[in-house]
């Protein structure tokens, strides 16, 4: 059978794909650009002594305006990485030795991070820094109090993810941003997966980093980007954690993959056109999900209300997760939590900082989907469940 965009989410026979908050199939005007730079095109964005690679670079410094755009930001403020996780090392590490040159070396951030934040931030209590974690409520939200109240001083960073992973809960930037603003604290977001989805709040200027990745917004795997907003005329003091080569100002060497590059690009410009749109498609399909599953008496995870419109975290009572998956492999495509910590399954960090019970967090099913996901039979599904019961 031919590969399409639509066998992706649904092969023929087999499970629909409802896992995007893993990763999301390409979108095909994406494919098309990421193909046409792989096969029609050439040069590295480094080479300005001839046209191919003047093309390249002019290609580059285009995905970099789109990239940034998203967010209302300006092109150079863009640094290209391989995708959040760098990109929250990046902001992460790279803040370490100007914390120590201004014996600031408190961080605050939050007991629902992606491993890719709180992992650095365990290196950095390694080389003397504090770190002061703030637990969310029972709906996986962190309070803008909460953050205020744990600054100090000495505090050098604050870094609280857009919405998290697991549960979709969506966190309140803008109220965070305020209460930042009589300190000289910088603030990072792990944008992954919320960025291209929820649009006003990632613009807020408060706002001085933010990690993204391509490959959730329907762009390639493989590149992501940390922006790096400016603070009048002051870009954040970040050193690079790679040398040898001095592309991206310096922080983050090796030729640049252009072909990934233009896709994201492309992707962003996407994400932000279609926005609204994809918005009701995602919350279609959520309406239609919630009515299906009510007879089981799922218990939800977080506020439908305050969660990105395209993720559901719920468990069903009395039911395991891992007997769902074995329960659903022909029907959908599910998680049980992040991709990151899949293969050794432990209980999740982020239901256990909301203070869920037990057997809820056993039970826990992460479905998440996307716009282009098609009509997914619910009542099969439900009805897998509800033999479990």
């Amino acid at each position: 059978m031919k590969h399409t965009f639509a066998s992706a989410y649904k092969q023929e026979g087999g499970p629909v794909y409802l896992d995007c908050n893993a990763t999301a199939p390409i979108e095909p005007v994406v494919r098309d650009a990421v193909l046409r730079w792989m096969t029609d095109e050439m040069g590295n964005a480094g080479s300005r002594t001839h046209e191919y690679g003047l093309r390249a670079k002019r290609a580059v410094q285009h995905a970099r305006d789109q990239v940034a755009r998203v967010v209302d930001g300006v092109g150079d403020e863009v640094v290209f990485t391989s995708g959040a996780t760098e990109s929250n090392n990046l902001a992460l590490l790279g803040l370490a030795e100007h914390g120590v040159q201004t014996d600031r070396r408190h961080i605050v951030s939050t007991a629902i991070e992606h491993k890719a934040v709180l992992e650095p931030l365990e290196v950095l209590e390694a080389r003397g820094f504090s770190v002061t974690l703030v637990r969310p409520d029972e709906n996986g939200l962190v309070k803008a109090d909460s953050i205020k109240d744990a600054l100090r001083p000495d505090t050098l960073l604050v870094s609280v993810m857009h919405a998290n992973n697991e549960t979709g809960a969506v966190q309140p930037l803008v109220e965070i941003a305020t209460a930042l603003e009589d300190h000289d604290a910088f603030f990072h977001v792990d944008a992954a997966q919320g960025y291209g989805k929820v649009l006003e709040s990632l613009r807020s200027k408060r706002i001085d980093l933010i990690s993204v990745s391509s490959h959730k917004i329907y762009g390639p795997l493989g590149i992501g980007a940390l922006i790096a907003r400016r603070r009048g005329f002051k870009r954040p003091p970040l050193k690079a954690l790679m040398y040898g080569g001095g592309q991206e100002r310096g922080l983050r060497p090796g030729t640049l993959p252009v072909p990934l590059i233009v896709g994201f690009g492309v992707a962003a410009e996407a994400a932000l056109k279609n926005q609204a749109s994809r918005q009701v498609r995602c919350r279609d399909i959520r309406h239609q999900a919630l009515a299906a599953l009510e007879p089981l008496g799922i218990r939800m995870h977080a506020d439908p209300d305050r969660t990105l419109s395209h993720v559901m975290n719920f468990s069903v009572p009395g039911v395991d997760s891992e007997a769902v998956m074995v329960a659903l492999k022909d029907v959908a495509a599910v998680s049980n939590g992040s991709a990151c910590t899949s293969q050794s399954y432990s209980p999740s960090h982020v239901l256990e900082a909301m203070g869920l019970p037990e057997e809820e967090i056993a039970g826990a099913i992460r479905v998440s989907w996307s716009h282009l996901t098609p009509d997914v039979e619910w009542p099969l599904l439900v009805a897998r469940l509800d033999a479990l019961r």
